[in-house]
């Protein structure tokens, strides 16, 4: 495996599978599945998944509501999240910890940074909800801070398109996507990876960024055994 310990990021409009809202259990089972596959071979496997299925802070302040609130309430959608991923997972038969940056003793551990990678250790795959535990900050943010504090290899950013292109491939046909690209020429070419906090952290920090299309069965697989799948950014 080129990957021994990896951070996986998930949007929360992923587990929507084709439904406008909410959760698609379906979606659910075939990411558990593709998280099991590598699981299975000794990749240590933590997640960050995000809330937007759910609820946005920042769309929420947009239409009056307090930002800081609205964060608060997308915290708690990430929880939610965390909780049917984990539940898929164990259906699966992996084992799983949930553990929020903000306190929910009820429903999952408390982020503390050496129990996580004890978790990582024994071979449980680590879902990391709450975002940061602080409004203002997105759940890209706490993926890459996550990854940073687990000392994770690589940060995977498994979305719907196959990695990162000179322009919105759904809009533009002639967009052209890139196999590798540097932190450097991403930010001077003004293309989207993360938000800014998020992707400045991973390059001051050395991380490479592979994003590449979740949706597709087996590129997880792909992607840890060094496939060329998606786009790598690295220095």
């Amino acid at each position: 495996m080129q990957y021994k310990r990896i951070l996986l990021k998930l949007s929360g409009e992923a587990l929507m599978g084709n439904r406008s809202y909410g959760i698609d259990p379906e979606r659910l089972a075939e990411y558990a599945s593709e998280i099991k596959s590598i699981v299975d071979q000794g990749v240590e496997v933590a997640i960050v998944i995000g809330g937007g299925n759910i609820f946005r802070g920042i769309a929420g302040a947009s239409k009056g509501m307090d930002r800081v609130q609205g964060d608060h309430m997308g915290m708690l959608a990430t929880v939610i999240n965390g909780l049917a991923l984990q539940s898929a997972c164990e259906d699966a038969g992996i084992q799983t910890r949930l553990q929020s940056a903000i306190k929910i003793n009820e429903v999952a551990e408390p982020f503390i940074r050496r129990k996580a990678m004890r978790h990582l250790e024994k071979g449980r795959v680590v879902i990391f909800g709450g975002g940061t535990g602080n409004p203002y900050f997105t759940t890209d943010s706490a993926a890459v801070l996550r990854a940073i504090e687990i000392e994770a290899d690589v940060i995977l950013k498994g979305t719907r398109v196959d990695g990162i292109y000179t322009s919105d491939p759904e809009k533009d046909v002639k967009a052209t996507k890139f196999d590798f690209i540097t932190f450097d020429d991403v930010l001077r070419k003004g293309l989207k990876v993360m938000d800014t906090t998020a992707f400045t952290l991973s390059q001051e920090n050395e991380l490479p960024i592979i994003v590449f299309d979740m949706n597709t069965r087996g590129n997880l697989q792909k992607v840890i055994s060094g496939e060329n799948i998606g786009t790598k950014v690295n220095l």
